[in-house]
């Protein structure tokens, strides 16, 4: 066996995105809120970069996009491009380590004194709601009122760990017992655990608190509306009957079932049922409320009557308009200022030019998009969505001449709002169908069509799936039996056994 050393050349092509290129695709992606974001924390750690006043841009589309393309290349081309990340660490070390040497005639972020306008920022953080409690917190504020001994009062503390968000427990109690045995400062038993929950049932509020089950949940708040409601008692025992003895009849909707085993009326039933919909089927979220982010429309679509046409525009009226602080390009330029200043100040600069250009791509791009939406979708905005035309992404890319990936995170988690509603951007790009008369639907309209046969069904003898696909074909849409299962549940519509409504007749 013999091992020689030797050298060889290669020559080969590797492609690297370079960090503008991937800045500009970030920027492009982002929602108005986290664009927002991003943009407010460029201001605090870059110091060339400061607001200017607000610009509206804005684009009238029924002739489809403007067709005012920016230098595409500018995206893509890293002229005086940092080598990588070792770059942009030193520049922030710099920029820490020498936090003074601003200062001087070139600085344009001097912080405000007394008297002078008030910072947004900490305006905006004094204004910011505090913390609500959670749902663990809230109930063992209340536990500690409740009248129970030592033991019980103890472990109820820990049971309430157990409650999920929905103020049930979803853990068994043989479960809990395994683990609560290794507690030394309490002696856990089933009867222990049985009592505590109990008293938990009892203490906390909104009733139906600390239930092992839905079913249970539901008892305990008609024992609460039967006490506190003596008006509706009659009625509150016929719910509490349909509850206990006939539960999975009732999730199924075999009303006449239940009114033959129970002898109650169909009127009476379907009394109980509407009774029913005061209960709650997760009281604890009445207590903690789950936070939804608003929603932030990035287009704004308005009609113009005189015209006859749709109008684009961004909504970035709260967006912060930023620019390049020419004391620092000035500076950057300076000679006699020193080298490794200069060169951070020049860093600061690029990078602040990357930003703004990144931000002025988004919006010309999403315009250009929104463009081909308006021109495309015409008949949706004058009509509404049983008009939505199929538009896949790949010839919106062809028609714009730009790439298909760049068009997805131009309509990723973007909100549009329009004459018909705030609705997400990625709706207007779906597939479609043909329908007999030579039209195209998208499977959008599809859907609504599907939802407005199933309203003007005959409640009495809804339509089975076989049935609405017969009434599609009737109207032109010819879809199999499957998508129709598929798209109803999409839509949230039971099957026809459960949509239909009882009489005693």
């Amino acid at each position: 066996m013999r091992f020689d050393a030797s050298q060889h050349m290669r020559l080969n092509q590797q492609m690297k995105l370079a960090p503008r290129m991937i800045q500009s695709m970030e920027i492009l992606q982002m929602p108005f809120a986290a664009l927002q974001e991003r943009i407010e924390q460029e201001l605090e750690s870059n110091v060339a970069l400061e607001e200017a006043s607000p610009v509206v841009e804005t684009q009238t589309t029924n002739d489809g996009p403007d067709e005012q393309p920016l230098d595409d290349q500018e995206l893509v081309v890293g002229e005086n491009t940092p080598d990588g990340a070792e770059d942009f660490e030193r520049l922030s070390t710099l920029e820490s380590s020498m936090p003074d040497s601003f200062e001087n005639q070139y600085s344009s972020a001097q912080r405000p004194r007394s008297g002078e306008d008030r910072d947004r920022k900490m305006d905006a953080m004094a204004n910011v709601q505090a913390r609500s409690e959670s749902l663990q917190e809230q109930l063992l504020q209340q536990w500690t009122f409740a009248e129970v001994t030592p033991e019980v009062g103890a472990l109820g503390e820990r049971l309430i760990g157990y409650l999920e968000n929905d103020g049930l427990f979803h853990t068994s109690e043989a479960d809990m017992l395994t683990d609560l045995a290794a507690l030394p400062e309490l002696k856990v038993t089933p009867e222990l655990i049985t009592e505590a929950i109990e008293a938990l049932q009892h203490w906390l509020d909104p009733p139906g608190l600390a239930a092992r089950t839905v079913k249970e949940c539901l008892l305990i708040q008609v024992d609460s509306q039967d006490r506190n409601d003596p008006q509706h008692g009659f009625g509150w025992q016929d719910v509490r009957l349909l509850i206990n003895s006939h539960f999975e009849d009732l999730l199924e909707n075999r009303l006449p079932r239940i009114s033959e085993e129970s002898d109650l009326s169909m009127e009476r039933i379907q009394a109980a049922i509407e009774l029913m919909h005061r209960l709650k089927l997760s009281p604890g979220r009445e207590l903690v409320s789950e936070q939804v982010p608003p929603i932030i429309p990035d287009i704004v679509v308005e009609y113009d009557e005189q015209a006859d046409v749709y109008t684009a525009r961004m909504s970035d009226g709260t967006l912060p308009n930023v620019q390049v602080s020419s004391d620092y390009e000035d500076m950057a330029k300076d000679k006699e200022v020193e080298k490794e200043t200069r060169r951070f100040v020049t860093d600061s600069v690029r990078r602040a030019s990357w930003l703004i250009d990144a931000i002025n791509q988004r919006k010309h791009t999403m315009l250009r998009v929104v463009g081909v939406v308006l021109s495309r979708q015409r008949d949706f905005f004058d009509q509404g969505k049983q008009h939505l035309k199929p538009l896949p992404m790949i010839e919106v890319a062809d028609q714009l001449n730009i790439h298909v990936g760049t068009v997805s995170r131009a309509v990723a988690e973007k909100w549009i709002a329009t004459p018909r509603g705030v609705l997400p951007l990625r709706m207007f790009f779906s597939g479609g169908t043909e329908t007999k008369s030579g039209e195209q639907m998208s499977w959008g309209a599809v859907k609504e069509t599907l939802k407005e046969i199933v309203e003007e069904e005959d409640k009495q003898s809804p339509l089975s799936d076989e049935a609405i696909v017969k009434e599609l074909k009737a109207r032109g849409i010819d879809i199999a039996r499957r998508t129709v299962v598929k798209y109803r549940q999409q839509l949230d519509i039971p099957p026809a056994r459960r949509r239909r409504v009882f009489t005693d007749n």
